[in-house]
């Protein structure tokens, strides 16, 4: 009886332990995990481990979120060399090198880990991000690898998308090839650094969508996304590193932002519970009149209007009659030449997606009236703007050659710029605009005769069909 009792407590214990040592965060080089065993996070939102994605003979390690009825996942380490047998085994070497194995001898897939600790373990952290790490130091800033500096197809909140001056590391998102293959497709989205940095979604090597000058507050491309319930962002780029993160304003919220290859578009989820599915919150481009450059060089595209694509203020299209059979890629140009040495003017666009910067110049100092002669002082400068809006406007970015990929807003997105025209170009204005202004003032006046006449008139016949009642 008491034997038997003890027994029974015993393997209370083991059923206890068993689960409950399933459920761990962190391995070291004295273990390793199987294909069939995962890693947990702390708080249980991700998992580490092996899955096949829709061809069953092909294997990956990836992280996917664990407490959702749906299997997505975030993060693969073997995107190129699947494994074709349930033999895949994950282990820690001594030095800190994460290697993925087959059949316990040949490697397929090794993290690039160069420093070594005395005690490294492995670690997946409730952030979905995968670490190596000395066994008592839990600091960030002393990772020897983490699975954030190597993205797939998202980005999860804290993640940097974007490079290191010091290093070369550039953390780029590469969709999957298409749903059953996480290889990488040609779909892809980063920072490019070339005149002025920002964030570029491509395909192979054309461009699809670009965010858009980071003004201070946001980036001008971006359509109200500065204040949502779901997620705020920013962009650093202070000489070590420029890079794009997002945080969430309610960490109990899951969200995530993916390529998606099929749609060429780059798409925000955030997790609906009562629902169980993923609604998707955003989507860039958000349509094909924000696609890059689809008004051709110097032109602005409204999305709002009919036709979407129009000219700048003092251009004029480049091929009238292509442009009036809604093929845009000529663009426009000047209406008036510039004349540099005459004295040209600027006109003051409002609201608008600042253009492409890849030939563009900053400065962080100037104010904008600095800018202004910078920009006139050189006869190659078509645009300037505040590099940044916050606290009143300060810094300059200015733009050589044709504009391209300017966006209207309608609301209080975007930013204001100011076009280089032809001085004659704005005499022209004023004297449309006087013309406009005495034809308004000269309508107003008839009108008002006309109104002042149709009184007395009215006044007249009143009085006279009260006289013909009285002498009656």
């Amino acid at each position: 009886m008491e034997m038997g009792f003890y027994f029974y407590i015993a393997c209370c214990f083991l059923v206890i332990f068993s689960k409950t040592s399933t459920a761990i965060d962190t391995i070291s080089p004295s273990e390793s995990l199987p294909d069939g065993r995962t890693l947990v996070s702390n708080d249980g939102t991700f998992a580490l481990g092996f899955f096949s994605p829709g061809t069953p003979k092909n294997r990956y390690l990836g992280i996917w979120y664990s407490n959702i009825p749906m299997q997505n996942v975030v993060w693969v380490a073997n995107r190129v060399n699947p494994i074709n047998d349930s033999t895949g085994l994950l282990k820690i070497e001594n030095s800190g090198r994460i290697v993925l194995q087959i059949q316990n001898l040949t490697s397929v897939w090794s993290s690039n880990t160069t420093a070594s600790v005395q005690n490294p373990v492995l670690q997946l952290l409730d952030s979905g991000n995968l670490v190596v790490r000395d066994e008592r130091d839990s600091n960030p800033e002393n990772y020897l690898w983490q699975s954030f500096d190597y993205p797939s197809d998202t980005i999860l909140p804290r993640m940097k998308i974007g490079i290191d001056l010091r290093t070369g590391l550039d953390r780029r998102l590469s969709a999957w090839k298409n749903w059953d293959d996480p290889s990488p497709g040609d779909l892809t989205f980063g920072v490019e650094l070339e005149g002025n940095p920002e964030m570029v979604l491509r395909k192979g090597s054309e461009k699809l969508f670009r965010s858009g000058l980071w003004n201070g507050n946001d980036f001008s491309g971006y359509r109200n996304l500065g204040a949502n319930p779901i997620f705020d962002y920013d962009f650093v780029s202070n000489g070590i590193e420029v890079y794009y993160t997002q945080f969430l304003n309610n960490k109990s919220v899951l969200s995530r932002a993916v390529l998606n290859q099929t749609e060429s578009s780059r798409q925000r989820f955030a997790w609906n519970s009562g629902t169980q599915t993923w609604q998707l919150f955003v989507s860039n481009p958000t349509d094909n009149y924000d696609k890059y450059g689809n008004c051709g060089p110097n032109g602005n595209c409204d999305s709002n209007k009919l036709p979407a694509c129009y000219c700048l203020t003092g251009f004029s299209p480049k091929w009238p009659e292509r442009w009036n059979l809604s093929d845009y890629a000529g663009g426009c140009i000047h209406s008036k030449p510039l004349n540099c040495q005459s004295g040209d003017e600027f006109i003051r666009l409002r609201r608008v997606k600042a253009p492409d910067t890849t030939n563009s110049w900053v400065n962080k100092t100037m104010n904008l009236k600095e800018c202004r002669a910078t920009c006139l002082s050189n006869c190659s400068c078509t645009e300037y703007t505040n590099l940044d809006v916050t606290r009143g406007g300060n810094g300059c970015a200015i733009w050589f050659g044709d504009l391209i990929d300017i966006k209207q807003f309608q609301s209080n997105d975007g930013q204001d710029l100011y076009i280089r025209v032809s001085a004659s170009e704005l005499e022209k204005k004023a004297k449309v605009n006087l013309a406009i202004i005495l034809a308004t003032v000269i309508a107003a006046l008839l009108g008002f005769v006309l109104v002042l006449c149709y009184f007395r008139r009215s006044r007249g016949k009143l009085k006279g069909v009260y006289w013909i009642r009285v002498s009656t």
